[in-house]
């Protein structure tokens, strides 16, 4: 098996217009985004490596905030997470997958997980 590097971003909570029922429609809704990227890996990584031979977790970030379109409302948080791998793919040509959990935190009760997670490889 090839090397890779996995970066994240963890827990990352973020207004987004989604969602179908009459109720959600129109306003932001909070969801908690995660963000796994996986990317070609270098040879080594010695300590005065640059960070261009790897990618700034800022761009994880980026793809799930200031990357979404303003003003678009997604139906669906599948959509969403859609969204932030079609631009992580866009970012950098050694992102080879990417998996985004999305969590919607209004409808979740107390301590439950309300949401979805979807993986895609670059085609």
């Amino acid at each position: 098996m090839a090397d890779s590097l996995i970066l994240e971003v963890a827990d990352l909570e973020h207004d987004v217009l989604t969602g179908i029922y009459s109720e959600e429609t129109g306003k932001p809704q909070p969801l908690r985004i995660s963000i796994s990227a996986r990317l070609k890996c270098a040879a080594r990584y010695a300590p005065d490596t640059p960070l261009d031979a790897s990618k700034n977790y800022m761009d994880l970030k980026f793809a799930a905030t200031e990357a979404l379109p303003p003003g678009v409302h997604f139906k669906l948080i599948e959509a969403v997470a859609d969204h932030i791998c079609e631009t992580l793919f866009l970012q950098d040509d050694r992102v080879e997958a990417v998996t985004v959990k999305i969590v919607k935190l209004a409808i979740a009760e107390g301590n439950e997980k309300i949401g979805i997670t979807l993986t895609r490889e670059r085609r």
